[in-house]
């Protein structure tokens, strides 16, 4: 799926099924600086007395320029990085991992899965030593609200809140994880629409009663809306961010 704004009302929508069951094959560019994923950065417009980031993935099919578009909306005091996923699904198309629709719910690739966690971890280290940065939230649309879920539930030290929009937890993240110390200082922002047609509400309320029973800080809304990103949700995640 890819999504994409139009001014503050942003609208996604689901790749043909033939562009999602292609089997991505491995992209292997990187930055000039040698970090392991391409991305794009905004750098603050104003400084702050702690570096601080919101690290930003995108949905199957789409590519880091996608949720860039969102840079303006977020605070100006905070480096704003969008990466691109891993695995190419044709031109100007990437994943972080494999996923078939077409038994009605997504069928993922649990290696490519790992595999992408992995190299974001390792990018998130990177970025904090490149950019010396003291706070970092992660986020994602759909599928790189799932990878945003796994990275902070399975490594809660490596970031300071996860951001996730329209997405679900996997079920093997699930059912590895227990309660701990670590997870009770990892704030987690949840936006996902009553109307979605692609990952469906039960997915964000299943979301919602496990971060609850982990004791995960959680700041949990459902919109009027589909598979997307409008402006209300930019404006609940602005007060969040901000600690309102």
């Amino acid at each position: 799926m890819q999504l994409f704004l139009l001014l503050l009302f942003i609208n996604s929508f689901l790749t043909d099924s033939t562009q999602v069951n292609h089997t991505p094959e491995k992209e292997s560019d990187i930055t000039s600086d040698n970090l392991t994923l391409h991305y794009l950065v905004r750098e603050p417009k104003i400084k702050s007395s702690k570096n601080k980031a919101i690290v930003l993935l995108h949905g199957v099919g789409s590519n880091e320029q996608d949720l860039f578009n969102l840079a303006d909306h977020f605070s100006a005091d905070s480096y704003v990085i969008s990466a691109r996923g891993p695995f190419s699904l044709g031109p100007g198309r990437f994943a972080w991992y494999n996923v078939d629709f077409s038994t009605g719910k997504p069928v993922i690739d649990a290696e490519q899965e790992l595999s992408s966690r992995e190299v974001i971890s390792e990018f998130l280290a990177q970025l904090k030593q490149k950019y010396s940065l003291q706070e970092i939230y992660l986020g994602g649309f759909s599928q790189g609200a799932i990878m945003s879920y796994s990275i902070g539930l399975a490594h809660p030290k490596e970031v300071d809140g996860v951001i996730a929009f329209s997405g679900r937890i996997l079920e093997n993240v699930q059912s590895t994880i227990t309660k701990n110390e670590e997870l009770h200082r990892l704030r987690v922002f949840v936006a996902h629409g009553v109307q979605d047609g692609t990952l469906p509400i039960h997915y964000a309320r299943q979301a919602k009663a496990l971060l609850q029973n982990l004791g995960v800080p959680l700041t949990y809304h459902e919109y009027n809306m589909g598979h997307q990103i409008n402006s209300e949700v930019m404006m609940d995640l602005d007060a969040w961010l901000k600690g309102e």
